[in-house]
């Protein structure tokens, strides 16, 4: 177990106040949090005290210090506003709890970063999805579940370079002198500044992209095909072919927007949408249920919602066997 499970929201508030002195408590509290941290927050906090031991200390800028910090990791949802003469007794009360938080990695990045030599890799679980990675160029990447972006520290300073395994939609920063370009194992995706997503292992076991605006050159390994894609269409490849096919399908960033519109779909395409956003499967006893056509739109619903209103728009029922639903007519 480890301390995130261990302790409360009450107990880190608790220990937050301990270690800011606000609050007095047995020393065999703090010693034995000391005992079990492998997080480093005693060190830091440490460091963080020193500021109060100086003969002169300037509030203004340590304030300004820690605020970033603690709003850069999303820490904070609103500006907050301080007078002076209290700013030096909030720094250290905010100040332990933000170390104590940052140092467990409770922000979904820290949880999934891992830093190797001049290589960054942030990766996502089965449960995690859309989940916000800023580059340092400015740039913004959504990766999907079970989906990995790896870049250089320095990435955006000479070049722009990233690798992907997974699903991801990105949101280029426009920058004629320094393409971006990602690495998506079977083919490379170029751009200069543009929004759209890559899918590195469809089920043809080829690499997709589907372009929202601007324009996208798909060029496989060999560098003897290449695909420029303009908004709405798909482009697919692998080492063998190239195909270029018009988008006719509204859901195909539906796991980035949440957002679902049918007009005349079978309940099969629905079904492997369903199993896109939300990883869950929808099996129907019955065959003839998945060519039950459907018009209907699913605006950020949950996923037991948009079941139900299947079941209740075709009289089917069903039963829920972990992240299965089993359907059948009534």
């Amino acid at each position: 177990m480890n301390n995130r499970e261990k302790y409360t929201d009450k107990d880190w508030k608790r220990l937050a106040s301990l270690l800011s002195d606000e609050t007095n408590g047995p020393s065999d509290e703090i010693g034995k949090f000391r005992e079990e941290d492998h997080y480093g927050t005693d060190k830091q906090w440490n460091e963080m005290g020193k500021m109060g031991n100086n003969t002169k200390v300037n509030v203004d800028q340590a304030w300004n210090k820690i605020y970033s910090r603690i709003r850069d990791n999303g820490l904070l949802s609103k500006t907050v506003t301080i007078e002076s003469r209290f700013r030096k007794r909030m720094i250290m009360r905010i100040a332990a709890a933000a170390l104590i938080i940052i140092g467990l990695g409770i922000t979904m990045l820290y949880l999934n970063k891992n830093v190797s030599g001049n290589k960054i890799s942030i990766a996502t679980g089965s449960q995690e999805r859309n989940i916000e990675v800023s580059l340092p160029d400015g740039s913004k990447v959504y990766l999907n579940r079970n989906s990995e972006l790896t870049y250089d520290k320095d990435m955006g300073q000479s070049k722009r370079n990233v690798s992907l395994k997974g699903e991801a939609f990105f949101d280029i920063i426009h920058d004629p002198s320094r393409p971006f370009i990602i690495d998506a194992g079977k083919a490379s995706i170029k751009v200069l500044g543009t929004s759209f997503s890559v899918l590195t292992n469809n089920t043809e076991n080829a690499v997709e992209v589907f372009v929202k605006t601007g324009t996208v050159l798909l060029t496989d390994n060999s560098g003897k095909q290449n695909l420029e894609l303009e908004p709405g269409f798909i482009g697919t490849m692998d080492s063998n072919r190239s195909v270029r096919v018009a988008n006719n399908d509204p859901n195909y960033l539906s796991w980035n927007t949440d957002l679902l519109f049918y007009e005349g779909k079978t309940l099969d395409a629905v079904f492997k949408d369903l199993k896109k956003v939300f990883n869950i499967d929808a099996v129907a006893d019955d065959p003839s249920i998945l060519r039950e056509s459907i018009a209907a739109t699913f605006d950020n619903q949950p996923q037991d919602t948009i079941i139900r209103i299947i079941c209740t728009t075709f009289n089917l029922s069903y039963s829920k066997d972990g992240s299965v639903y089993h359907l059948s007519r009534k």
